[in-house]
């Protein structure tokens, strides 16, 4: 006979309306699970909406273009039947005059022309210029007559080109991404030295954003230090100082920063009243490097500051007081008490700033001039003005990667979970 909300007579636990309490207790922690799984759901979505879904058409973009394979589909199974070295048979030109007519007549011999252009410059007006000529079709011997439109044809770098170019996968613009190509044979070698350009870059972009958490470091830390040990009256003052940045345009205060620091601007004339400079000799502190790290030092400050602050002001200062009473030195005192105690400030305050400087773009954009660009605005040229957007994706997702590697190596010399950003 079972008691109700006690023990039956197996000695099982029961509920008042006489379930059992363990089958109880899992159907009321399911329920709660439900509950919690609903409210998080709409953030769930917006980040797989908003982050996860973009992130992975990125990867898939960086790997994939079908621009040449889709629209020259029996060149491309040509390139498949037969392998890497074969010289191009009379089955070969067939399938190229036979695509390029059918890609002229379907308008889409340009795209196919900047895919393969992606990989060979100058090669776009090569197809389009055939497109034109092929229209209306091509007359056997198919070798011969494509050869009549334009010599180039038989240029064995553009036949490996396209080969390469025939699959919609490849890793090409990812070789492009760190200054290799592909030679005749298809081995990595070396691009062309003047085409060697987006490794210095992203060395530029991690180097300039060292220098800009470093700098935000050494200006943010003892401002600070001043609001943690300020009054309160006086620390919400000057924090409303601090956070003033965040209610004013970027676009306005880069703008700005070009008044400042032009040659004729306000820095340079009062230099030159000061007597510091002549007028002849005003400094060049706009559209080169010195311009980004000015103006990103500027809008990143408040990102070193706040973690730094909401750490600080929780460190007793009886702990230096106490140091210094037994014999410690002010700089020992701070150098082995207090400044320990603010890395997790610290660390999360660099890793903010050096993540945001690496993508940032507006700014070197604006004031960088040619030796201040990142490889941020390469990527936007390749989204907006090249329409490249699969060596975008490459150079984005190399960038990601070296984010990522950042972040793991933090977790492991600090651990990730010291960081403290309040």
């Amino acid at each position: 006979m079972a008691t109700a909300g006690g023990l039956d007579e197996g000695g099982t636990l029961r509920t008042a309306d006489g379930q059992p309490l363990a089958r109880a207790l899992a159907r009321s922690s399911r329920r709660a699970r439900r509950r919690a799984f609903l409210l998080v759901l709409p953030l769930l979505l917006f980040i797989l909406i908003t982050f996860v879904v973009p992130i992975g058409q990125m990867l898939q973009r960086s790997v994939k273009n079908d621009g040449f394979s889709a629209n020259m589909p029996q060149l491309s199974a040509w390139f498949h039947e037969n392998p890497r070295g074969t010289e191009p048979d009379e089955a070969a030109w067939a399938a190229l005059a036979a695509d390029l007519s059918a890609a002229a007549q379907s308008r889409t011999i340009g795209v196919v022309g900047t895919r393969v252009n992606y990989d060979m410059p100058g090669t776009r007006s090569l197809f389009t210029s055939a497109g034109r000529k092929a229209r209306g079709g091509i007359e056997p011997p198919y070798r011969e007559a494509v050869l009549e439109m334009d010599a180039k044809w038989g240029d064995p770098k553009l036949w490996s080109v396209m080969r390469e170019a025939s699959s919609p996968y490849t890793s090409n613009f990812y070789l492009a991404s760190v200054d290799r190509t592909r030679d005749d044979q298809g081995n990595i070698v070396s691009a062309p030295a003047q085409q060697q350009i987006y490794v210095k870059l992203f060395l530029r972009t991690f180097w300039l954003s060292l220098i800009i958490t470093c700098t935000t470091f050494l200006l943010g830390f003892p401002v600070a230090h001043l609001l943690a040990t300020l009054p309160t009256r006086k620390s919400n003052l000057l924090m409303i100082l601090v956070l003033l940045p965040f209610w004013t345009s970027l676009l306005v205060r880069t703008t700005a920063w070009i008044v400042l620091l032009q040659q004729q601007g306000v820095v340079n004339d009062i230099l030159v009243w000061l007597g510091v400079i002549g007028n002849d000799g005003r400094l060049q502190m706009i559209f080169n490097r010195t311009g980004t790290i000015i103006a990103m030092t500027h809008i990143l400050l408040p990102f070193m500051i706040l973690p730094l602050y909401s750490v600080m002001r929780t460190i007793n200062p009886s702990y230096v007081r106490a140091a210094r009473s037994l014999g410690a030195t002010s700089w020992t005192a701070f150098r082995r008490i207090y400044f320990p105690q603010t890395l997790p400030g610290l660390g999360a305050g660099a890793l903010l700033v050096f993540i945001l400087a690496v993508g940032y773009y507006i700014t070197p954009a604006l004031v960088g001039g040619a030796s201040g660009q990142l490889i941020s605005n390469m990527i936007a040229m390749h989204m907006t003005q090249t329409l490249n957007w699969s060596m975008a994706a490459a150079l984005a997702a190399l960038l990601l990667g070296g984010v990522l590697i950042l972040y793991w190596v933090y977790d492991r010399l600090v651990g990730i979970d010291n960081l403290k950003l309040g």
